[in-house]
């Protein structure tokens, strides 16, 4: 029962802190992509975030061999989880504007939860599922002033919805599979296996000197994107996809949106009105309902 306890209380605090990190990761991002291209900023993100987290487990005396009987689980949950969620959404940013890319793909816990009752056999509770109304209506009302500018753009939606669907589908596979290597290597190989098709992107789209102008303030942004959003959150949401249900891990992401609008608004100075705070109380109320509805697992 202690362990059970404490594994918990670990989730718990890695689900507030990639909360945090993810969340003032979009305006962070916003910065660093002001002075560098979305497909090389991928490719750094992804290659260095890959060989930092290889390099920790090294460091801790983990071999960085890969154990045949994950091999296939890797290459798939890379192909679905990474490639899938930065090719979508890199093409649904360009195609509307990053904030509105961002609220759609957060529709994410929706597929999570269809999934995981498919797949993993998931029981979807009925607080779970007060927890998704609430979280839904929360970006809903995030969304509601540019819903004229996403029917304008339907095909940016459709590959943000695709990025949601892809990074979904991820979470319950990483879920699924039974994994004989830790977190720490099981991500670092993602991001490098999953990146390979979007280096090439970034070589057949971009130009080679894509990085070789870039500010200070933008430079030690990329080093906060790569340590914290990418590095850290990366692990930390894998481990607490092993702890909780998946269903559960997904609906904890509903405050990453909301986090990222006030971090904005703080730090970019971006407006913030009153339907910007109603939404946050429901996203809160969400977060209190899948927390109330959880089932830890060891």
């Amino acid at each position: 029962m202690a362990s059970t306890t404490d594994s918990a209380l670990k989730g718990f605090l890695l689900l507030a802190l990639l909360s945090l990190f993810w969340g003032l990761g979009w305006p962070a991002m916003k910065i660093v992509l002001n002075e560098v291209r979305p497909w090389t900023f991928r490719t750094i993100c992804l290659l260095a975030g890959g060989s930092g987290l290889l390099a920790l487990a090294r460091a801790g005396g983990t071999r960085l061999k890969v154990p045949f009987t994950d091999l296939k689980p890797l290459l798939i949950t890379a192909l679905v989880n990474i490639t899938g969620w930065h090719i979508l959404s890199a093409h649904g940013i360009a195609s509307m504007q990053a904030g509105r890319a961002a609220i759609i793909a957060y529709t994410m816990p929706m597929w999570a939860i269809l999934l995981s009752r498919l797949i993993l056999r998931e029981q979807i509770t009925p607080a779970r599922l007060w927890a998704l109304g609430f979280g839904f209506a929360g970006l809903f009302l995030l969304l509601w002033p540019d819903l004229r500018a996403v029917g304008a753009a339907p095909a940016g939606a459709l590959f943000m919805l695709g990025a949601a669907f892809c990074w979904a589908a991820g979470t319950v596979l990483v879920k699924f599979f039974q994994w004989h290597m830790p977190a720490t290597l099981v991500m670092g190989w993602q991001l490098l296996i999953g990146g390979i098709p979007v280096v090439f992107g970034a070589l057949l789209l971009e130009p080679a000197g894509a990085v070789t102008d870039i500010s200070l303030k933008a430079l030690l942004t990329l080093g906060f994107v790569l340590l914290l959003p990418i590095i850290f959150c990366h692990w930390a949401f894998f481990r607490v996809v092993q702890i909780f249900p998946a269903n559960v891990a997904a609906l904890s992401t509903l405050s990453i949106p909301a986090i990222g609008v006030f971090s904005s608004a703080l730090l970019l100075n971006e407006p913030l009105r009153l339907y910007e705070l109603v939404a946050l109380g429901l996203v809160v109320i969400a977060l209190g309902l899948t927390g109330w509805s959880r089932r830890p697992v060891k």
